[in-house]
């Protein structure tokens, strides 16, 4: 069932004992964990509250303790099965009562991690946590975020079902695409499809916008009416438990240019060979090499991107990236790859002066190589 907590108490209890050992790595007596995706990964706790301060205090030998406000008892109560709640009232701050129990715990004084690279905690909340407990602060940002990009069993069958609801809103929102047809219309259309397959609000988008305005990046569906020999761009993601597997399609309406078609098959071509290049002991910057070797073959060297795809999984509104940054399989990028990992493949071919397309895809790194979880049919589309 939808907000009910969808790990098993194994899982959270791996995950736990995994932060435990990097705490003790780094000589660390605790932490305070402020992301809400990192809060979500170690408890398993789904709601909209995380705008307001979630702090989840974790010392290496007893119960973590999970801070934030008061009304979110019933939630957490329901949800949180390995957090012992303390919950604030709206006269005082998070910071507040983190310091209180902060000193019942008695981990004044100590060594404390406390990630500080994330929307999660504002200046002004560190400022106030930091004064009022006199402390060994270390900022301990990124050690869960890498623990995340490895997707275990329970976390790949989530990321499935994810790739199913994208498969759904896309192909609803590609049919109700059409000449004269409303932009809010197909992005109705579009999220209908998405809640009726059985998905949560994703934490970003949709984005299905007309041509003309596909340089916007994250702007969406305006009050317009698809126009033809214009394409529409869709990008979008289904959300299931946190889980975000995205996808993007470029939507011909009447025709597609000659230019553009062949554009399509050098595309495909690039996208396929970073499925080839997806390995276990790869770098990530081995993988936009692969794809950039294709696109310069195709005679277009002068075309370089900022990267061919970043991590995805856990997303917490405003977006579906795991956090306030991405995590990108850029040219300079020294990231491992590893087993488990999971990828949206973005194949972004516009602008290039030869032809325009894009695709992409969520993808993931399994034992028999780069499986692509979503199917919805790559093109060209033209209505």
């Amino acid at each position: 069932m939808m907000h009910d907590n969808p790990f098993s108490g194994a899982e959270l209890a791996r995950r736990l004992q995994a932060f435990r050992a990097e705490l003790s790595a780094h000589d660390l007596d605790g932490a305070v964990v402020a992301a809400p995706e990192n809060v979500f990964y170690l408890t398993g706790l789904d709601h909209w509250g995380y705008f307001a301060p979630h702090l989840l205090i974790v010392a290496r030998d007893r119960e973590p303790v999970l801070v934030t406000r008061a009304m979110e008892k019933v939630s957490i109560d329901k949800q949180v099965r390995n957090a012992v709640f303390r919950g604030h009232s709206d006269s005082e701050t998070a910071a507040d009562m983190a310091a209180r129990t902060l000193r019942d715990l008695g981990l004044a004084g100590k060594r404390l991690g406390l990630e500080c690279w994330t929307a999660g905690l504002s200046h002004g909340l560190g400022q106030a946590l930091r004064a009022q407990v006199e402390a060994e602060w270390t900022d301990i940002s990124g050690i869960l975020d890498d623990q995340r990009l490895v997707k275990s069993a329970e976390e790949q069958a989530l990321m499935r079902r994810a790739a199913a609801i994208s498969d759904q809103a896309a192909t609803a929102a590609i049919e109700a695409i059409g000449e004269g047809v409303p932009e809010t219309e197909v992005a109705a259309t579009c999220i209908a499809a998405m809640t009726r397959a059985g998905g949560s609000p994703p934490a970003f988008g949709p984005f299905i916008r007309p041509g003309s305005r596909l340089e916007e990046e994250h702007t969406t569906w305006g009050d317009g009416r698809y126009k033809k020999g214009e394409p529409v761009f869709l990008e979008l993601s289904g959300c299931r438990s946190r889980y975000h597997a995205p996808l993007g399609r470029l939507v011909h309406i009447g025709a597609i240019p000659d230019a553009d078609a062949k554009m399509a098959e050098t595309t495909q071509c690039a996208f396929d060979a970073v499925l080839k290049a997806l390995q276990p002991g790869a770098k990530a910057r081995d993988v936009y090499a692969a794809w950039q070797a294709v696109v310069d073959d195709a005679g277009l060297a002068h075309y370089r991107r900022h990267h061919c795809g970043y991590c995805v999984g856990i997303g917490q509104a405003p977006s579906w990236t795991g956090g306030n940054k991405v995590t990108g399989l850029r040219r300079d990028s020294e990231l491992p790859i590893r087993a488990g990992m999971s990828f949206h493949i973005l194949s972004w071919l516009m602008g290039t002066g030869k032809g325009d397309y894009f695709l992409s895809n969520t993808v993931l790194l399994g034992p028999d190589g780069a499986e692509v979880l979503t199917r919805t049919p790559t093109g060209p589309i033209v209505k």
